[in-house]
């Protein structure tokens, strides 16, 4: 949408009476050109019964049979303070009325706790092209006049992940191991656990060890369907496709699972798990590749095309050599990403000789972010049991290790008030590049 539109531009969104003359949702009330939404999470903040009702009419609609949507009433008051205290949505959706300059003010006190992505549409009963300017140059994504319709608010909501020029919606995050069974799966399940727990958003994890691949036991899923068909499918691949085949683990969280068996072998060639990813990455928030410990061209490939990476390390030798290896070769073909985060996981295992993990961490010219230490019992059990940590003790230290993680691999920003007087516009918080 283009931040300075002429008049002929606003008519559909200036008139609410009035049929825009190029718009193939705005003012309908058929929805046969609305696309599904994808897995996002949306926060809703009303003012009136009225949008309240359309709202709650959307969140039935099978369009949004994917996103979280989520209602409250009190406009953006109601807004800055719940997201004083918690990380912001994907969307959020503010109902606003009253004077221009106060809407302004107000959008610019929320901007102070947006975190970077977090696209917003405002309702508001203003019928002003200098407000829809003033808006769309702050980054708000879109305006509508109330009285607003059903198929209108998610055609809306559509439109803002349907541009094909859009940067994709979902965060690509690939945990590898740097030695075979130093704990990376474990790792990657649990993380992605509490990133959906701690965010409340939408995550799905692809377990990528076709033949060893433990994702399925570790969430207790036994699903007929997972990643062997869809890159077997490249043909068939697309966001239904994949909806069919993923299985459900709880609320916000998704599995691709692995065959797991060894009645085929696994030949993959180095393009042959991108459309994957890519399919992924356009309707989920946040996508985990639990990467199997090999090397060959598809797992270097991966590596190197997504957001962040996770490494694990166990604190031995041959971990290191490994480690240094792995850390060598993502700066040389990466040198523009953030270095990969390191978790030493197993430390402190009775009457082995260890590396200290600041010592191992520091031949590699990383941080630690966390240490896992040797606690078999509590993994042994939440294995056993096909349970996350966190579901065996919320409490526990090393729960609180995969929050944190969680945080740190979201991309979002803790929410930490901002100075008022390092503020610039809407836009430039909207659209800041996270730490």
């Amino acid at each position: 949408m283009s931040a300075n539109p002429d008049l002929k531009d606003m008519s559909g969104y200036m008139d609410p009476i009035s049929e825009p003359a190029d718009n193939n949702y705005a003012g309908s009330d058929d929805g046969l050109h609305i696309g599904s939404i994808p897995r996002i999470t949306v926060h809703g903040f009303c003012l009136t019964d009225a949008t309240m009702r359309v709202a709650e009419a959307a969140m039935e609609d099978r369009r949004m049979a994917k996103a979280h949507l989520k209602l409250d009433m009190g406009g953006i008051p109601a807004a800055i303070e719940t997201f004083e205290q918690a990380p912001t949505p994907n969307l959020i959706i503010v109902e606003t009325s009253g004077r221009r300059e106060d809407l302004l003010s107000s959008l610019d006190h929320l901007a102070e706790y947006c975190d970077a992505g977090t696209k917003v549409i405002v309702i508001g009963d203003v019928n002003d092209v200098m407000l829809y300017r003033d808006l769309i140059s702050r980054g708000v994504s879109e305006y509508l006049i109330t009285p607003v319709s059903v198929f209108q608010l998610i055609g809306s909501i559509a439109n803002l992940y349907a541009d094909p020029e859009a940067e994709p919606l979902g965060r690509t995050i690939a945990f590898f191991g740097v030695k075979g069974g130093c704990g990376a799966s474990t790792i990657a399940h649990n993380g992605a656990w509490a990133l959906g727990r701690v965010f409340q958003s939408e995550v799905v994890v692809a377990d990528l060890d076709l033949p060893f691949g433990t994702a399925g036991l570790d969430y207790n899923q036994d699903p007929l369907q997972g990643v062997f068909e869809a890159v077997s499918s490249p043909e068939r691949l697309d966001e239904t496709y994949l909806d069919r085949i993923l299985s459900k683990c709880n609320e916000h969280l998704s599995l691709l699972a692995a065959p797991a068996t060894l009645e085929r072998t696994y030949d993959y060639s180095e393009k042959s798990f991108d459309l994957l990813v890519e399919t992924m990455r356009a309707g989920v928030p946040s996508v985990v590749l639990d990467v199997p410990h090999s090397w060959n061209a598809w797992v270097k490939n991966t590596l190197l095309g997504v957001d962040e990476i996770v490494l694990v390390a166990e604190p031995d030798l041959a971990n290191l050599r490994n480690a240094k290896n792995v850390v060598d070769m993502l700066k040389q073909l990466r040198p523009n990403d953030r270095p990969p985060h390191l978790i030493m996981n197993k430390v402190n295992v009775p009457k082995r000789p260890e590396i200290k993990p600041e010592e191992f961490a520091g031949a590699l010219g990383l941080s630690v972010h966390a240490i896992i230490p040797f606690e078999p019992q509590l993994f042994g059990t939440a294995a056993n049991n096909g349970q996350m940590i966190g579901e065996i003790d919320g409490k526990h230290a090393i729960a609180r290790v995969f929050d944190d993680l969680a945080h740190t691999i979201s991309g979002k920003a803790q929410p930490v008030r901002a100075s008022r007087s390092s503020l610039g516009g809407l836009l430039s918080k909207l659209k800041r590049k996270a730490g």
